[in-house]
């Protein structure tokens, strides 16, 4: 028999052992709690920065990257900034947002988008308007100019008539760059007289230097006439704001392999890479174009020239320095947009500087040299739509518009028999206005009464003696 206190002793020995067990298995609970703790703190540190690095990052996002990316849309040289913590990139969140970025940056070139064709298409009908008003006033012009024959009243009609012609030029432009057909549809025509007629167009024109060497005839089909026209007389007029006003503007034109090419070379200070560059992608005319792209007031030159060469399958190249210093620009028209048209039948326009070029063995040699300043005559003429293959008088050195009649081949005064410019008198005024008065007659009988009332030549000797003075660049 197991005695009382061996009972004792066992049972306090257990009860001893048991307790140090629950004690040792409390200590490691409470450890483990201490580390929970220490744990859940420091996961709750970490959330508490990332909570606050996110909220830092979409800030940045907001205030920074948001702004410069629909900066972007329409300044594409700008730099977007990257995330606050470069180590986002690549991650879900860093892909996330820039996510965000694209799909902003989309939305933006589709409402710029939109909001600029609605303002293109109110020009439009804008420029409608302006045009139709001022073809109205080219009208009354012409009217005023057939009905008075005084000489200053004719001067200031022709000055007005020219000023309109330069508002018809810029409400032309305006509409062009807006998606407008270019307004005008013409016949056949001379190839030289659609840059006289783009040269007329300008304040300048007297100042742009002409040298023809085409082979007589060249000619443009009706549908490049006007596009043609509008082209040269931009790009002119570029050649003439960038340049001194005392130095010229050299015009060329000269046959290639594929066609024709129109060379405009002015001795202004040139442009920049970035300028040529911009210039360049304007004028060829394959990214769509934005009036907001085009400056404030907007400068639509370049932008009508890329309209039309997208549209009539012409080239032009801004690219090359001139070897004046400045910029040259060439004009290609491919031979599928130009004809001939027999000179004899119809002749270029009177103000058109001769070809250097002969037609053929029989052709007569030129009267003047080009490339002196008797090549160039003094005032380019009007070229509307009813212009074609009539003919004007000048008047003090104002662009002219020429009346629709056919021409017959000029045989009272050949040029071989005429006297030189330099010695033959200056006309007066009143033998001025008569010939002026005769030629808008526009009828033989009309020019035969003209000449005996003012005691002058016929006018189609006094016609022929103006033109002569005009190529010989004496003064009137």
């Amino acid at each position: 028999m197991i005695e009382l206190p061996d009972l004792v002793a066992g049972g306090l020995a257990a009860g001893t052992l048991s307790a140090l067990a629950l004690g040792g298995g409390l200590l490691r609970l409470r450890r483990q709690q201490t580390r929970q703790r220490a744990e859940i703190s420091a996961l709750r540190t970490q959330l508490d920065g990332s909570l606050r690095a996110f909220t830092a990052e979409v800030e940045h996002l907001a205030a920074r990257r948001v702004p410069a990316a629909a900066q972007r849309v329409a300044h594409p040289h700008l730099a977007v900034p990257g995330p606050l913590q470069p180590l986002t990139v690549g991650t879900p969140l860093g892909i996330a947002l820039e996510n965000v970025l694209l799909a902003l940056q989309a939305e933006v070139a589709s409402q710029r988008t939109r909001v600029d064709a609605a303002a293109q298409a109110g020009m439009r009908g804008a420029t409608r308007e302006i045009q139709a008003a001022l073809y109205r006033l080219q009208d009354a012009l012409r009217r005023l100019q057939q009905r008075y024959d005084d000489p200053e009243l004719a001067q200031t009609l022709f000055q007005l008539d020219h000023e309109n012609e330069q508002s018809l030029r810029r409400a032309q432009v305006a509409a062009v760059v807006c998606g407008a057909w270019v307004g005008l549809a013409r016949e056949e025509s001379h190839l030289v007289d659609a840059v006289t007629g783009g040269q007329a167009r300008l304040a300048g024109y007297q100042r742009v230097k002409v040298h023809n060497h085409l082979e007589p005839g060249t000619a443009l089909v009706s549908h490049a006439v006007e596009p043609v026209a509008i082209i040269v007389a931009e790009l002119l007029d570029n050649a003439l704001r960038h340049s001194a006003p005392d130095t010229d503007v050299v015009v060329s034109l000269e046959h290639v392999h594929h066609g024709v090419c129109v060379t405009v070379d002015d001795a202004g200070l040139g442009m920049t890479r970035d300028e040529r560059d911009r210039a360049q992608r304007l004028v060829a005319g394959d990214a769509p174009i934005l009036l907001t792209d085009l400056g404030d007031p907007p400068r639509m030159g370049l932008a009508a020239i890329g309209r039309l060469t997208r549209q009539f399958d012409l080239g032009v190249d801004v690219s090359s320095a001139s070897p004046y210093g400045g910029v040259r620009a060439v004009l290609r028209v491919d031979s599928h947009l130009l004809s001939r048209l027999d000179p004899a039948d119809r002749p270029p326009a009177p103000s058109a500087p001769r070809t250097t070029r002969r037609s053929g063995p029989a052709a007569p040699a030129p009267t003047h040299a080009y490339g002196t300043q008797d090549a160039v005559p003094d005032a380019p003429r009007h070229h509307t739509p009813t212009d074609e293959n009539g003919e004007g008088d000048g008047n003090d050195g104002l662009p002219q518009r020429r009346r629709r009649r056919t021409r017959p081949a000029p045989a009272a005064v050949p040029e071989a028999s005429a006297p030189p410019a330099s010695s033959r008198p200056a006309r007066r005024p009143e033998e001025a206005a008569a010939a002026l008065g005769a030629l808008q007659s526009g009828t033989a009988a009309a020019r035969s009464e003209a000449a005996p009332a003012a005691g002058t030549p016929t006018a189609a000797a006094a016609h022929d003696t103006d033109h002569t003075h005009d190529e010989g660049g004496a003064a009137r």
